[in-house]
């Protein structure tokens, strides 16, 4: 499958998400895995072909919702995916979501990467004042990568997600547009 090159990084492209027989099946296997939905909170979920062929669907369809596939931009293979989620035109926020899926390329900078494009787009492009998300106290290498990208720690709730018999805290952070200072986006128009 060829992918669109929407932003394009040093190493990587963020291409719209769509719903090919390849991202379904791909996204299907990594929702099915424990290396990826314990940091997610889905891994109570059952992850099917047709259930994430629908969810790809309505996405794909989600105008609050801005999602990419994070592609390797030498192999054009699919690695991961993140999101702008709930888009708040108003107060001019998101959450963001990310997962890199395949594990050759996890601690290998392709998160921050993937994070600083979008961060990229969405303050300069889509006018976002705030970029906010949570992560479990248990992922520390993703905690200490959204530090990297600028994300400051913004409130604590105890005790927050249940995974594999344990309670584990729930840390959120932000960035807010003044916090951010980057050109990531290679294929920029204006400069």
């Amino acid at each position: 499958m060829k992918y669109i090159k929407k932003l394009i990084g040093e190493r990587i492209y963020l291409s719209p998400m769509g719903a090919s027989d390849e991202e379904i099946e791909k996204f299907t296997e990594w929702m099915n895995d424990f290396e990826i939905t314990d940091y997610t909170a889905r891994t109570s979920q059952i992850t099917t072909y047709i259930s994430e062929k629908e969810w790809l669907l309505n996405t794909a369809k989600d105008n609050k919702n801005i999602n990419f596939n994070i592609v390797e931009l030498k192999t054009d293979k699919l690695i991961g995916t993140i999101s702008l989620l709930k888009l708040n035109h108003v107060n001019r926020n998101a959450e963001l979501g990310i997962f890199i899926g395949d594990a050759k390329f996890r601690g290998n900078g392709y998160g921050e990467e993937s994070i600083n494009l979008i961060l990229d787009y969405g303050f300069n492009y889509l006018n976002l004042h705030s970029i906010f998300l949570d992560v479990f106290s248990i992922n520390e290498r993703a905690h200490k990568c959204y530090l990297k990208c600028g994300f400051k720690d913004a409130r604590y709730f105890r005790d927050s997600i249940f995974i594999n018999g344990k309670y584990y805290d729930r840390l959120g952070m932000d960035i807010l547009e003044n916090e951010f200072n980057g050109n990531y986006i290679k294929n920029k128009n204006i400069k």
